[in-house]
Order: structure tokens, then C-alpha cells, then sequence
């Protein structure tokens, strides 16, 4: 009987529109389905993982059709919903779904292959027929098996290596090969139980009676009952629990002699476990305990009634009104029901204060991820967040707390999403593709999930607001500080009418000199915020009035007195500070604007 033959189209992680079909081997046919990474070869000579988004048995119109050639994984590493929701970025802020992709996927899930050089086997020895840098590599695989291309550059100290590489494989010096990297590997630890005969109390404590009725044996049973006291725990000693070794290690009366010995004589035993590289935490307070004042209440109570009518809300609170315990009380409604929330903040230095509050209340339900996690860490991250159905130890990360790419993670059942500071200009990236906004990526999210989404701000973004007014979202305003505390005084001067009534001293305002004067009088500290770099903003030509700018992005250039150059923000050009005008050649040429530079030494 002849065996049904499949395809499968995979997303590739690379800058290239659609998918790509492949011939599945009879032997994987039955491993592969949607989500899982297949090795596939790709161009002349590279290899890639690739997720696997359809399997199917339509022959494509080639001939030629390339194998998969192994399948990476044993469960899908990306969710439904999260493909939906990388097609839509993809079409909305026209990208391709492979730059998605590419972004989304934590680096050590992006399987590549590294081109690997080494010699030729069949190799003469004639250096006469090589140049310089041909010579350095080969000198350098003498002593060495294989070199990576970055590693051959560093050798030569040239960027463009594949020619050289190209003349060497030509000249049948060396060969090249494709190698697939999996880079995440689980951190493993060496933890040491007692053997099965003794996992429980009489047999242990016969076998310690032994050990100790010997002077040879004494100090075995001392460095057992050291172990014994690792596994100490309210309710007695555990004869089944594990220790580390390097905790067990820690131990005065523990040396790897005794240690040794015990493990010879089958009384204890060493094994490997993979353990978790995240900060687990426990909860300490219930969310019972948190009374809303009555503004809250209302609001809280509002938040209900506008979900019930839109799938949006926008809080609109002052600072200081209390949000956040709002918001602790709704994702503690949204855990019960056994479902995700997503808690979304700007800034990644927003985060480890918001952190250690939540989990306050949620323990280990709580996950952060954002780019300051390593690789392995983010891998992990990710397996739990993907796992949140499964019966498994690490599914308890129903709570989810980061900075815009927290959104791109393979949720499988949201019921809530909060979008703090929504108005925040850091939840747009820029660079590079998708250059999308997490706070309308949340929105389209929430609606794959038929989840809610919060945003909650103290100043509205325009686009939110009119939202609002059109009637797409629910508003629900909270306009009172928490314990009635008060805000701080705003004065603003009019910097033109000062400078007329001669009230201004360099930069500063006479009512600002006055104010930090009585700030300091009291011994308190101030703070003075000025959002421009250097020591100008521009120079200008007062007989032409032309300004020098960057010849790269037709910016001004802005003035730096320390190293007496003009500077481009953008992209660092510089240029010395010229004498006269390159224009009209006048040497009557000023600074205007003022930077940091300038007020640090007005201040002085």
C-alpha cells in the first residue's frame, strides 16, 4: 500500500513575503504539526528552523521540492492566537510576518546554522599558492578543528570574508559545513536524595544506628544527619525530599570523602534535575486585605458596567488616586476563573516596582519578561507562558508583567489585558521591523482572546480619548488622590515678559533663582529638568542667518562646549565649530538655545 505523501508551508524568520512549502519524509510525517520547528535547508547552502503553519497534501507546481529534514520539536512553541496576531501586525504596519516572527521568538529558539571552515582532508600542504590572510587561517586551523566565519574575521580583521573563504574552498584548502546550534539548554543542577530502602523512618534510623555505633563510620552518620536537617520542615523531617549537593556541600561536618562513601555504600544517591533559572516568589498578603476608598469603589464599580457595553475601558486617574490597587483587584477576579492577564508597563525600570507588589498578592503566579532577561531566561518565560494548560509545575504563570514584548508571547487563554500609561511614547518601537505600538497591538490581542483590555493614565493620549468619543471605548474617571493627599503646586513663568521687566539671569527666570534659593535655605534637594544635550541648540550666521546641519540627515547640528564640536543627535555626525560663516564667510556668528551644558554652568 502506497504511503500518503505530505507538505508542509513554513514561516521562515527572515525579511521574505509568504510562506515556503516543503516534502515532509514518510519517517517524520506523523511528528509534524502546526507550531513546531522543522529543519529545512534554505538557498545554496543554509539551514534554518522554520515553524511549521500548515500541513497539507497539495504538491506544490515545482518539481524539485526540498525535505524537511528533522523536526526540532515535540509540541508546538507558538500558539494560534499568537499567529493571528503576528498576521495582523505583519498586514497593519507593513512588515512581513517573518520580521514578526524574527522579533518575537526569544534568540535561543531561533536555530540557525553557522558556517564552519576546516581543512581540506585532502589538503597537499603548498602555502606557496596562498596570500597573507589565507595564510593566517590556515595557520590558525593547524592548531585547531574548526573555525566559524566571525571567528575567521577577527583573525584577518576584515568584514567581507566570504571571498577569501570562496578562493581557499577553490584552491581545495579547506571545506565548509553547515551546522544546525540549539542554543537554550535547561540549567541542571546535582541534588542528592536518600536510596529507596531507606526513604523512610525505621529503615534510616537503623541504618544511622549503625553507622554511629562505629568510630570508623561516626562521622558517615554525622554527615547524614546534616542532610537530614536540609530536609527539615514544619511538619517533621521528609525522607523523600531532595538537597543539593552544593548546599549539602555547604555543611562543616560534609567533606566529598564522606559523601563519597555514602553514596558507595548505596545510602544516599546523586542524580541530575533540570531546574528553573526564575525568581520564584510566595505570596504574603491576601488581596482581601486591600480596602478601596469610596472614589475607588465607584470606579471599580464603573470598570464592570463599561466592560459589560465595550471590550476597551480607559481609566482616566490622577497621579496618586490608586489605580493600581484597582487593578490588583480586577486580576485577581480574572485568576480565579483559571484564565491569563497580561499587565503591560512602558518602561522596563518600571517594572521591578510594580513587581514586588504584585507578587505581594500573587506569589508565583507572577512572570516578568522584558530584554534585560537573558536568553535562557526568556526561553523559560516563554515554556511557561505556552504551558499554562498543561499539567505541569511551571503552568502557574498566569500573570504576566513586562514592557512592549511581553505582548508577543504564546498566550492560550487571556481574559484580561491593563495597559498602564497608556499615553507612553515607549510602547511604539521604532527600530526595527514591525515597528508596531503594543498599546493597539494589546487591543487586537484582547479581541483574538475575547479578552478586555484596561488602560488606565493620568493624561490620555489623543488617539484614546477620541476613541472614547466615538464611542469605541468605555471611559471611567477617577479624579480624587487617595487619602485625599494634595498635588503639587505648578507655577509657570512667561519667559517673554520677563526678559521685557529684566527678570531673567542667564537662563533662568528671578521667580525660578528665588524658589531653588528657598529650597536650599531649607536644606531640601532640587531637581532641574532641561530636555536638550549639549551646550547650544544651534549656531547661526547673523548677516545670512544660516545654520550648519548634518550633511546625513539635514538636522541642526547642536553646539557641545566641552569638546568644542557640533553634534548630530541622530546619528553622531560632528564637525569642528568653524570661525566664520561657510556661507557668507561673516565671523558674526552666535549660539542660541541653551542645553544641559549651559545650565550646569549658569548654575555654577
Amino acid at each position: 500500500m502506497e504511503r500518503e505523501t505530505f507538505f508542509v508551508d513554513v514561516l521562515l524568520p527572515l525579511p521574505l513575503p509568504g510562506l515556503f512549502t516543503y516534502r515532509v519524509p514518510h519517517d517524520l510525517a506523523a511528528e509534524v504539526s502546526f507550531g513546531m520547528r522543522v529543519i529545512v535547508p534554505f538557498g545554496r547552502s543554509r539551514l534554518y528552523a522554520a515553524l511549521v503553519i500548515k500541513v497539507h497534501q497539495q504538491a506544490p507546481q515545482q518539481v524539485n521540492t526540498k525535505y524537511v529534514l528533522d523536526v526540532v520539536d515535540d509540541r508546538p512553541i507558538i500558539s494560534e492566537c499568537q499567529y493571528r496576531l503576528w498576521q495582523w501586525i505583519a498586514d497593519y504596519y507593513m512588515c512581513t510576518i517573518g520580521e514578526v516572527m524574527a522579533v518575537s521568538l526569544p534568540s535561543a529558539l531561533k536555530l540557525a546554522s553557522e558556517t564552519k571552515v576546516k581543512l581540506h582532508p585532502e589538503f597537499s600542504g603548498d602555502i606557496s599558492i596562498l596570500n597573507e590572510y589565507e595564510m593566517a587561517i590556515v595557520e590558525t586551523l593547524a592548531h585547531r578543528d574548526t573555525l566559524t566565519v566571525d571567528e575567521v574575521c577577527k583573525i584577518v580583521h576584515i568584514q567581507k570574508i566570504i571571498p577569501i573563504i570562496k578562493s581557499l574552498v577553490d584552491k581545495k584548502v579547506v571545506i565548509t559545513d553547515e551546522e544546525i546550534r540549539n542554543p537554550y539548554k535547561a540549567k541542571r543542577e546535582t541534588v542528592i536524595r536518600l536510596a529507596a530502602p531507606y526513604a523512610s523512618e525505621v529503615p534510616f534510623m537503623a541504618m544511622l544506628d549503625q553507622l554511629s555505633a562505629s568510630s570508623k563510620t561516626a562521622q558517615q552518620a554525622d554527615c547524614l544527619l546534616a542532610f537530614m536537617m536540609l530536609t527539615k520542615t514544619d511538619k517533621g523531617y521528609d525522607f523523600t525530599a531532595t538537597v543539593p549537593k552544593s548546599k549539602l556541600m555547604e555543611a562543616e561536618v560534609v567533606t566529598p570523602s564522606r559523601l563519597q562513601s555514602l553514596m558507595k555504600k548505596e545510602i544516599l544517591v546523586s542524580e541530575e534535575v533540570i531546574i528553573s533559572r526564575l525568581v520564584e516568589a510566595s505570596s504574603r498578603a491576601k488581596v482581601s486585605d486591600i480596602l478601596l476608598s469610596e472614589a475607588q469603589q465607584t470606579a471599580f464599580r464603573q470598570i464592570h458596567e463599561q466592560f459589560e457595553q465595550h471590550p476597551v475601558v480607559l481609566l482616566h486617574g490622577v497621579t496618586g488616586s490608586g489605580k493600581t490597587e484597582i487593578y490588583i483587584k480586577l486580576i485577581d477576579e480574572v485568576l480565579s476563573q483559571g484564565k491569563q492577564v497580561l499587565y503591560l508597563l512602558p518602561e522596563i525600570a518600571l517594572t521591578s516596582q510594580i513587581v514586588n507588589r504584585l507578587r505581594t498578592y500573587f506569589g508565583d503566579k507572577v512572570g516578568v519578561y522584558h530584554s534585560r532577561f537573558n536568553e535562557y531566561e526568556r526561553v523559560e518565560i516563554w515554556n511557561r507562558v505556552l504551558a499554562q494548560n498543561a499539567e505541569e509545575d511551571f503552568s502557574k504563570y498566569q500573570l504576566i508583567l513586562g514592557a512592549r514584548s511581553a505582548l508577543l508571547l504564546p498566550y492560550q487563554n487571556l481574559g484580561l489585558i491593563i495597559v498602564d500609561e497608556e499615553h507612553d511614547g515607549s510602547y511604539k518601537q521604532q527600530d526595527p521591523a514591525p515597528r508596531y505600538h503594543a498599546r493597539d497591538c494589546a487591543v487586537v490581542l484582547a479581541n483574538i482572546h475575547q479578552a478586555q483590555t484596561l488602560m488606565g493614565t493620568a493624561t490620555p493620549s489623543l488617539e484614546s480619548y477620541y476613541n472614547v468619543e466615538q464611542h469605541k471605548y468605555g471611559l471611567v474617571e477617577l479624579m480624587t488622590r487617595y487619602a485625599h493627599s494634595q498635588l503639587p503646586e505648578i507655577w509657570s513663568v512667561n519667559m517673554i515678559q520677563a526678559t521685557r521687566q529684566h527678570q531673567i539671569q542667564g537662563v533662568f527666570s528671578q521667580f525660578l533663582i528665588d524658589k531653588i534659593g528657598e529650597a536650599l535655605s531649607k536644606k531640601e534637594q532640587v531637581i532641574l529638568f532641561q530636555n536638550r544635550r549639549g551646550y547650544a541648540v544651534r549656531m547661526i550666521c547673523n548677516s545670512c542667518e544660516t545654520m550648519p546641519t548634518c550633511k546625513y540627515c539635514d538636522v541642526t547640528l547642536t553646539y557641545h562646549k566641552r569638546t568644542n564640536l557640533l553634534k548630530c543627535h541622530y546619528c553622531g555626525y560632528a564637525i569642528e565649530v568653524p570661525h566664520e560663516c561657510p556661507t557668507c564667510h561673516s565671523t558674526d556668528i552666535a549660539m542660541k538655545g541653551f542645553g544641559t551644558e549651559k545650565v550646569e554652568d549658569m548654575l555654577a
